[in-house]
């Protein structure tokens, strides 16, 4: 996971965000310990609140759970989860503006079909 201090993405975003992709490429499988807020803000050299707002949204989300007294855990259907979360944010982001695109050029399903195809192969 890298911080991007310059980056318009708040850091406490930034170590949500990494905190998920490394959940969902199995760096934290689910049920196993993640790194402490001491651990986060001393690797980062970061703020620990800042830390722990970016954790304490996954809590929130019911990605990672506390441990009373000996820390952070990725819970148990947390990569499904992520991949539900990131494939409506996928449609969002990528796909409706696809389409809009697609359709401001005239490009039909047929033809869009052929260009994702042609996609997939590269």
């Amino acid at each position: 996971m890298k911080i991007r201090p310059e980056s318009e993405i708040p850091i406490f975003l930034q170590i949500t965000q990494g905190l998920e992709d490394a959940i969902l490429a199995g760096v934290y499988p689910e049920e196993s310990q993640i790194p402490s807020i001491t651990e986060f803000a001393t690797t980062y050299k970061i703020n620990p609140a800042t830390a722990l707002k970016g954790i304490n949204l996954l809590v929130e989300a019911g990605i990672v759970y506390k441990k009373r007294g000996l820390g952070m855990f990725v819970a148990t259907g947390a990569v499904e989860a992520l991949r539900k979360k990131r494939k409506e944010q996928f449609y969002d982001t990528y796909v409706v503006a696809m389409l809009e695109e697609a359709e401001r050029l005239q490009i039909t399903p047929e033809e869009l079909r052929e260009m994702m195809e042609r996609g997939w192969k590269k």
